[in-house]
Parts: C-alpha cells; sequence; structure tokens
C-alpha cells in the first residue's frame, strides 16, 4: 500500500475579494499553505503556513475537497482545501517558498492553476453566490 504526503491548503481572498495565489518552482499557480506537521491540527497546519509564506492571519474555516494530485509525473500528494479568512491586515510578504504572489478576480483564473485547485475555488464561489 501506498502513502502519500499531505499537504493544507487554503482558498483566501484579499479584502477587495482578489483570489490570494503563489507562484511556486515549477511556474504554476497554487493556493497558499503546505505540508502538515507531526502533532498539528489540519486547521493549525493552515494558518501556520499561511503566516510562513505570506505574514498574514487568518482563521481556517469549512473543508472543502480532498483529492489526490499528481504535482509531477509518478509524485502524488493528499491535497486537503479549506477556505479561509482574513483576520488582521492585509499587507502580504511572500517568502521563500515561491517566486511571486498573484491577486486575480475569480472569472479571471490564470491558465497555469491546477484543477483540483480550480474545483476548491469554484466551491467557495458556490457558496457566496
Amino acid at each position: 500500500m501506498s502513502s502519500y504526503p499531505v499537504s493544507v491548503k487554503g482558498v483566501l481572498f484579499s479584502p477587495d475579494q482578489q483570489l490570494v495565489l503563489l507562484l511556486n518552482e515549477r511556474n504554476e499557480w497554487e493556493l497558499p499553505g503546505g505540508r502538515i506537521e507531526l502533532g498539528e491540527s489540519p486547521a493549525q497546519c493552515l494558518a501556520r503556513e499561511i503566516r510562513e509564506e505570506l505574514n498574514l492571519k487568518v482563521n481556517v474555516d469549512e473543508l472543502l475537497d480532498t483529492y489526490l494530485f499528481e504535482v509531477v509525473p509518478a509524485r502524488h500528494v493528499f491535497i486537503v482545501t479549506f477556505r479561509c479568512t482574513l483576520t488582521g491586515p492585509f499587507d502580504p510578504e511572500v517568502s521563500h517558498e515561491h517566486k511571486s504572489i498573484g491577486l486575480f478576480a475569480a472569472d479571471q483564473l490564470p491558465d497555469n492553476l491546477p484543477e483540483g485547485y480550480r474545483a476548491s475555488i469554484q466551491r467557495v464561489l458556490e457558496s457566496v453566490g
């Protein structure tokens, strides 16, 4: 039986309702978040990761989705996505883990955004629309 690393990701909007995405080393846009550490709950992991990656404080809200994602051929990660809400000021600072931050209108998502992240974003949009 195979086992897979777990990555917890968050759908987060800026105060002006732009989706917050990060550009990774594969030149793909992704949701903020990262690997869960021993002893953390998924919510604790995501709040920590967003603080580390963007220097933002968030509440981790409802679970959106779980799925197995093939990051590169034959390398899979189990993805868990949550809706997040900003709890502090929005003045993001991108960490060394990503190339840049992107703010996108929900109807203008970049082409190089994996389908699983799109599905999680769509769930949030359907719940507020």
